[in-house]
């Protein structure tokens, strides 16, 4: 009988673990579903909806102006657009086909070329850029930008394969555009590398480890050394930067061409042409210490006091412009 018993009592114990087993088991079933359903939500909420993807071979997808020049400008925009609707959800890509959007693309697309082009032929593709509204969460930015990055590498492919015809070439990319660039460059093969003019690298990080592991990033040391990526960020001081620009390993001053601290005076060209600055290059922080400027505009979205990312291509155009000529006639002497 006390055999009988504790056989008893260990069955009932046996059954009692059973069922704990069984309502962990519950507990950590439903604890993976709902940790799944946040990932998909979070998934939807990173994505969204995703526009149609632009075909290069329509034309509507480009801004191309040929001249007949001896060298070419493939340009890449900076983030020009906002979060928009499609249907009923919030799309954070830009819409290469939808028109509001692609005239707010194309304003930018036009200065550039009416900025820098002089003699040369230009072409800048319209991509599914990452949202203005995405930078807010530079996290979610970053996941985002993949998509817009292959819109770019698809728009190249097809430059090189339809436009180029074996053309000296000038990479150059705005923010966002700039880092897009930065994966061309890294894709690039030699035999493409060897028509690079040079790539200007405009208003974003090119990290140290970008600049010791591509072969293809060969910083600029002068105004006309060729197959260079020339790079800088703008700022009152080193205190005013943001996150895209914070541990750039490169800069040079793109009135005086130099990487060393020598300042020199330029004059914006724009509405306030009276207004004389300096610039010169913090080599601590490698950003470009720009003096003298008085209209503190602050950007939208991302804006601090004293950051002039904004400004990057209204300050120094004149002076990019001419140097986007000297160094295509260095290249083409060199040939």
């Amino acid at each position: 009988m006390k055999n009988f018993v504790s056989l008893q009592s260990d069955c009932v114990s046996d059954v009692a673990m059973i069922r704990l087993k069984t309502a962990f088991l519950i507990l950590v079933g439903t604890f993976l579903v709902l940790l799944i359903s946040s990932w998909v939500s979070n998934t939807d909420d990173i994505f969204g909806p995703i526009p149609q993807k632009p075909d290069y071979a329509d034309s509507s997808q480009w801004l191309i102006r040929y001249r007949g020049g001896e060298a070419d400008i493939f340009y890449v925009i900076s983030t020009e657009t906002v979060d928009h609707l499609m249907g009923e959800d919030t799309c954070h890509y830009a819409d290469t086909y939808l028109e509001p959007q692609r005239k707010t693309m194309l304003k930018e697309m036009l200065a550039v070329d009416s900025f820098y082009s002089g003699s040369f032929n230009y072409y800048s593709p319209f991509y599914r850029q990452v949202s203005m509204n995405s930078w807010l969460t530079p996290e979610k930015a970053f996941r985002r930008l993949p998509l817009s990055i292959g819109d770019v590498m698809n728009s190249w492919q097809y430059y090189l394969e339809h436009f180029n015809q074996g053309r000296p070439f000038i990479l150059a990319g705005y923010s966002q555009g700039a880092d897009a660039i930065l994966k061309v460059i890294k894709n690039m093969p030699d035999t493409v590398y060897q028509r690079m003019v040079a790539a200007y690298f405009i208003g974003f990080k090119l990290a140290s480890e970008d600049v010791d592991s591509v072969d293809n990033i060969r910083l600029a040391e002068g105004a006309t050394d060729t197959g260079v990526t020339i790079a800088f960020n703008s700022l009152r001081s080193p205190e005013c930067m943001l996150f895209f620009s914070e541990g750039t390993a490169a800069c040079i001053n793109p009135v005086n061409w130099r990487t060393d601290s020598v300042s020199s005076a330029f004059v914006n060209y724009g509405r306030r042409r009276n207004d004389t600055l300096s610039v010169r290059c913090d080599p601590e922080s490698k950003h470009l210490i720009v003096s003298g400027w008085k209209k503190e505009t602050i950007m939208p979205f991302l804006g601090i006091p004293g950051n002039y990312h904004h400004m990057e291509l209204r300050f120094y155009y004149p002076y990019i412009r001419q140097n986007m000529a000297d160094r295509v006639a260095a290249f083409l002497k060199k040939k």
